[in-house]
């Protein structure tokens, strides 16, 4: 069976684990290597701070934190991406908003989003489908004409840019996650970007349980209390020793996953042009980081039938979300606002399949090949192009 996904390893994670336990001593939050990660990603974004924290809900946890939040409140967001993305300002109180998607790069579609704000509109959440970055241009002029917060869901855009700016420093704040289906991991874990020095201040409290421990571990105040609110977000120092050694090899592990897209994306190119399946759309503006490749089918019937037959073939292919707005809590928490053209139509076309640092050629092979007979199986190729010739 070809894994849909392999978390990443490059060689020196167990050497650095080792490390931090029989050299440093230190496996709690906040040791060498977390610092390391930290100013790694300091010095590459270009950030005031840049805190690593125990995953990417966290990380969207302590935004919603920092924008002060409150019951009622509501924050805008698209209904097509992981369930954290809400929770995330629910727990504060709020009502997720969504909003419909592009059909070309499954964001959030940005001429819709003014449209949704009202006197209880807080923050707008964009979040970057699979590494591919959301008009920013456009969201962040909205969210200043109406005096809103922009937060990046940056959970796919770790490397990935906009307009030559890497995504999560664009907004007031940016959230990674560093889960082990990431392209850089460290099993469970995040990173949450900010670049104010007031927020940043505060950041650091909320993710210390509101307390000014780090001042005094840095020997800025002679004891520590409770001053705000927060929670225990500091990640185990193992876990950032596995993220840096990854950290250290940014540049290879993303050479290696443009490298696996690439190959997909011309394997399959003359599916696309026979009309069987639509392959992903990059904005000239947008440089993607390769966090995933999937192809659209023409409908939900049809992606069942491929996923099927995948796994007849022993390859590992899965869906993606199924939209925030349709889902129990989302009828209860949540509301759609305008219509859903586009969020479970695309939804349910998409189908993802193995992409992972270090994927052979021969695998990836094996997986086009499969996508092509059961496209030659089912014939839906001939079909297409038949009713492509009528209509014209």
């Amino acid at each position: 069976m070809i894994s849909f996904n392999v978390p990443p390893f490059v060689g020196k994670e167990l050497d650095y684990i080792a490390e931090a336990v029989k050299v440093n001593h230190k496996i709690s939050g906040d040791g060498s290597f977390t610092r390391k990660c930290s100013a790694w990603m300091q010095e590459r974004f270009g950030v005031r701070r840049a805190l690593l924290v125990t995953s990417g809900t966290h990380a969207l946890e302590m935004a919603a934190m920092l924008c002060d939040i409150r019951p009622g409140d509501e924050v805008i967001m698209p209904s097509y991406t992981f369930v954290s993305t809400a929770n995330a300002f629910l727990l504060r109180g709020a009502v997720p908003v969504f909003v419909d998607i592009r059909p070309d790069t499954l964001n959030i579609d940005e001429r819709l989003i003014e449209d949704a704000v009202t006197e209880k509109t807080r923050a707008i959440v964009a979040v970057h489908y699979a590494g591919v970055a959301c008009e920013m241009d456009t969201i962040c002029a909205i969210a200043a004409r109406h005096g809103l917060t922009v937060v990046e869901d940056a959970a796919h855009g770790f490397l990935a840019r906009y307009k030559g700016r890497f995504l999560g420093t664009i907004g007031r704040f940016g959230a990674f996650s560093f889960h082990e289906t990431k392209n850089y991991s460290m099993g469970e874990g995040g990173a949450l970007l900010l670049d104010d020095a007031e927020q940043s201040a505060r950041a650091e409290i909320i993710r210390e349980k509101g307390t000014d421990r780090s001042r005094f571990f840095r020997g800025e105040i002679d004891k520590y209390t409770w001053v705000d609110i927060g929670s225990s977000y500091l990640p185990s120092d193992l876990n950032a020793a596995y993220l840096f050694a990854q950290l250290e090899q940014a540049h290879m592990i993303f050479q290696d996953r443009l490298r696996a897209w690439a190959f997909y994306r011309a394997a399959l190119a003359d599916l696309a042009e026979a009309g069987c399946v639509e392959l992903p759309v990059v904005p000239p503006e947008c440089a993607h980081n390769a966090h995933m490749f999937y192809l659209k089918c023409r409908d939900l019937e049809e992606r069942s039938h491929l996923l099927a037959w995948l796994k007849e073939h022993d390859v590992d292919a899965v869906f993606h979300y199924i939209p925030l707005h349709s889902s129990t809590a989302g009828r209860k928490y949540g509301r759609f606002h305008g219509e859903d053209r586009y969020t479970t139509r695309e939804s349910e076309r998409i189908c993802r399949l193995p992409l992972y640092f270090g994927i052979s050629a021969a695998d990836q092979m094996a997986v086009v090949d499969a996508v092509h007979a059961f496209y030659q199986h089912t014939a839906v190729c001939k079909t297409r192009s038949a009713d492509r010739e009528v209509l014209a």
